[in-house]
């Protein structure tokens, strides 16, 4: 029985901030003279990025004008966890409710009514009853429909969200799964000089993405689930965490985490190929997490891949940033725009990082309803 992503859809906050500006407000929150802001500068110039999106309209402000930071010159107190979490929930359910919709108007034929399951991802915030509920009500879904929460996994969660959604729609060929990966990274800022913190700050901006998933092809495009690899490279489990601290969610993202990929990624392709006709010489599409300029370059080199082929994660990353969840639908979304009827039954390679250090993979097929 084969399952399909029929449909992705996005949202961002409004406030959308130049690479550039962003770097402005964080050495002056950082206090930086001279020497360090003209090294942050060249940090955020390196990125990839071109501009990144936010709940928090205070990076668009300078100090004085902050509704969301202190209006102090050391930003103290700084906001609290508690505080963090009251502009999660404010905003999380907005911006979902606009990635779904975004979602089902590319699959008019089918409606919120139709809606069995919902999953919810997330690494950027928690409450209860929580976000499914909120959807439930904000959306008018049944009262029954079946929840599922994917929380605290990182950038990879998407993945496993895409594997539940698999899993029950194998068990009932009759399900119609909405997944929703929604991210407000930028409410954790936090003020540590250290370079793995640096690097942090300059990646990651806020976004939803929405997916239907079911057991029949829906939109003109859809993309047919193949099979699934993971890989835990146990050796970098603190190279990339995630902790919640005093005033905020702490994010470690080492510089050694692009080795630790490259070192990992062919035999994570191999094993998710193994049993395929498919050989990774005949895969034109690519879906890739953006987790930073470097990541998608040290996988370019040892899978022999272009910048070309890997153009979505690249788009993605220059006008987004690293959502974490989210972002690798975005790369998918983007990937299934492109796609025309010539591209019936062709493969698409898909990864995503995190946590762990976890690798996860995904194999898909291109198929055309019409």
């Amino acid at each position: 029985m084969n399952t399909y992503i029929s449909a992705i859809g996005t949202a961002n906050p409004p406030h959308s901030i130049p690479q550039m500006q962003i770097a402005d407000f964080m050495a002056s929150a950082l206090e930086f003279n001279e020497d360090d802001t003209r090294r942050l500068k060249a940090l955020y110039r390196l990125s990839g990025i071109g501009q990144r999106y936010t709940v928090v309209e205070d990076y668009t402000r300078q100090n004085g004008e902050f509704t969301f930071f202190p209006n102090t010159t050391k930003l103290e107190p700084f906001p609290t966890v508690q505080q963090r979490m009251e502009v999660y929930r404010e905003h999380a359910g907005s911006l979902s409710e606009k990635a779904i919709r975004n979602c089902l108007s590319r699959v008019p034929q089918t409606s919120l009514e139709s809606i069995t399951h919902l999953i919810t991802v997330s690494c950027t915030g928690m409450y209860a009853p929580g976000l499914g509920i909120e959807l439930v009500e904000r959306l008018g879904l049944s009262p029954s429909t079946q929840r599922t929460a994917i929380n605290f996994m990182g950038c990879y969660a998407a993945f496993n969200a895409i594997k539940v959604a698999d899993a029950i729609c194998k068990a009932d060929p009759a399900a119609k799964v909405l997944m929703v990966c929604t991210e407000i990274c930028t409410i954790h800022f936090q003020k540590y000089t250290e370079q793995d913190h640096l690097v942090s700050n300059a990646l990651f901006g806020d976004g939803a993405a929405a997916a239907l998933i079911q057991a029949q092809p829906g939109g003109n495009v859809n993309l047919e689930l193949q099979s699934f690899h993971c890989h835990l490279a146990s050796d970098g489990k603190e190279e990339m965490a995630w902790h919640i601290g005093v005033t905020g969610f702490e994010m470690t993202l080492s510089s050694y985490v692009p080795g630790l990929i490259k070192e990992g990624i062919e035999q994570l392709t191999n094993q998710l190929l193994k049993g395929h006709k498919t050989n990774l010489s005949e895969i034109k599409l690519f879906a890739i997490h953006p987790g930073g300029r470097r990541i998608l370059e040290v996988i370019e080199q040892e899978l022999g891949m272009s910048r070309e082929d890997n153009r979505f994660a690249y788009q993605v990353l220059r006008d987004f940033g690293n959502m974490s969840s989210a972002t690798v639908l975005f790369v998918l979304k983007a990937l299934m725009e492109s796609l025309s009827p010539a591209d019936q039954d062709e493969p698409v390679l898909s990864f995503a990082f995190g946590p762990g250090l976890t690798l996860e993979s995904m194999l898909l097929k291109v198929h055309h309803a019409g």
